[in-house]
């Protein structure tokens, strides 16, 4: 069992077709592997690499200790270990990212007449199944959902691989080095912290979830999203229990179907729009003044709170709420002119649970030259969102502590207080209006027909 994005004993298919296999042979003996592939390392944040560490640790743990782990490129190490085994099969689940599935076809070949099964994968329905009626990909979200329900998926595998025999037949190279996050601490990780987390959210939060989920200010979100990135628990186990009434929830959980479909109908948009006119012909700002506005965004020194305390709270904790990951992505395209790619690979330096199809495709949803059925004219008002979902300032005083001093919702406006700059909150590096009015303008110039 070459474990990837599946790291839980409950309901993985691929694991339960490992162990099926094993008894078939009369061997039931399986061996669990997990691969540092360097390619997936390096380009990983220092904080993804911490959170996937102590994932692996978790699974470990629930194997009594018996995951071997390798250092390596799979293509080499995947036949190593099976020839060490005399393993008759390789189980994983399905990989539909552009590195992984190319991957996975290299150790296909590589391994000669030993099988690559794949069995499942980390979605309730694997991307490309839901397709129009002419079995063209669907671009729009709406359309794409009912088409999704419509499909349907199967249910939980309930069952784990009982008194499966784990075995490592060779050396483990350990776990990876651990990165130094400074003070930033993770929660925690694995199987049973999701499982945790989802009945904490699914008994005290989730019938509020559509009036709460778009305020950073209060825990109303699941915040699973680092679990479902690394697969410690399956979205169809909470498919499984949602009801009528949770079709709010059950959307957000197809957000992330909908842009994986769409990574893998079009590999190059984890790094080009969707529509090309915004990475051939848009007035984006260059030079030196891009750097000096880059660096006050990323580093929440923007002078508009909101925005600042969703960058601050990126570099704190890993995460950021998603109504604010909207505010910032939209302020650094439509305010600071910055090109949408250059923030995605913030965010995934940043974010526990970065995920190269939702960022890529929730970066260009909000910069408007992805899916989104209302494009580049959505500008959002960085001031006013602050006052509409932190209206009581709490969310920007726990992360701008310059601002702390400033009551209820006047936190958002520090240019209006006689001491709102009294601790060195920096002043706005830009004026959203006028900035708002350029995007407006370059839009509308990118979109005159030609002649």
């Amino acid at each position: 069992m070459w474990f990837r994005r599946d790291l839980r004993l409950l309901d993985n298919p691929a694991l339960l077709a490992a162990a099926a296999d094993a008894r078939a042979d009369g061997d039931d003996r399986v061996v669990p592997l997990f691969v540092v592939d360097p390619v997936l390392w390096n380009a990983a944040g220092p904080v993804r690499r911490a959170y996937l560490r102590a994932s692996l640790i978790a699974l470990d743990e629930s194997l009594d200790g018996n995951l071997l782990l390798r250092h390596g490129d799979p293509v080499t190490l995947v036949p190593e270990v099976v020839a060490a085994a005399s393993a008759r099969s390789v189980h994983v689940g399905a990989d539909f990212g552009p590195y992984g599935s190319a991957r996975d076809d290299r150790v296909s070949e590589a391994l000669a007449d030993v099988p690559l099964v794949r069995t499942g994968s980390s979605y309730a329905v694997a991307p490309g199944r839901v397709c129009k009626d002419d079995g063209t990909p669907y671009r729009v979200f709406t359309p794409f959902y009912r088409a999704w329900l419509r499909h349907g998926w199967r249910a939980p595998a309930d069952e784990v691989p009982g008194e499966t025999p784990w075995w490592m037949p060779m050396y483990c190279d350990g776990y990876p080095a651990a990165d130094d996050l400074g003070g930033m601490v993770l929660p925690a990780a694995g199987e049973e912290a999701a499982w945790t987390r989802w009945e904490h959210f699914r008994e005290s939060r989730l019938a509020s979830y559509s009036q709460l989920r778009n305020r950073p200010d209060v825990d109303g979100t699941s915040a699973l999203s680092h679990h479902l990135r690394f697969g410690e628990l399956h979205p169809r186990s909470l498919l499984a229990e949602l009801t009528d009434d949770d079709e709010v929830f059950r959307k957000e959980l197809c957000w992330r179907e909908f842009y994986a479909d769409v990574l893998h109908q079009r590999p190059d948009s984890a790094r080009v729009s969707l529509d090309p006119r915004y990475d051939e012909a848009m007035a984006w700002t260059t030079g030196p003044r891009a750097d000096e506005l880059f660096e006050a965004w990323s580093h929440g020194r923007t002078g508009y709170p909101f925005v600042d305390a969703g960058m601050r709270q990126l570099r704190a904790e890993g995460w950021v709420h998603n109504r604010v990951r909207m505010v910032v992505a939209s302020f650094l395209v439509k305010d600071l002119h910055l090109p949408w790619q250059r923030g995605a690979r913030e965010f995934m330096r940043w974010l526990r649970d970065g995920d190269l199809a939702s960022n890529a495709h929730g970066w260009q949803w909000t910069a408007g030259c992805g899916t989104d059925a209302a494009p580049f004219y959505r500008v959002f008002n960085p001031v006013l969102q602050g006052v509409k979902f932190d209206p009581d300032g709490d969310y920007v005083r726990r992360y701008v502590p310059e601002l702390a001093h400033l009551p209820g919702s006047s936190v958002h406006e520090p240019w209006k207080a006689a001491d709102g700059y009294a601790h060195g909150y920096p002043r706005p590096v830009v004026d959203h209006a006028t900035e708002r009015q350029v995007a407006l303008d370059d839009y509308a110039e990118l979109a005159r027909p030609a002649g």
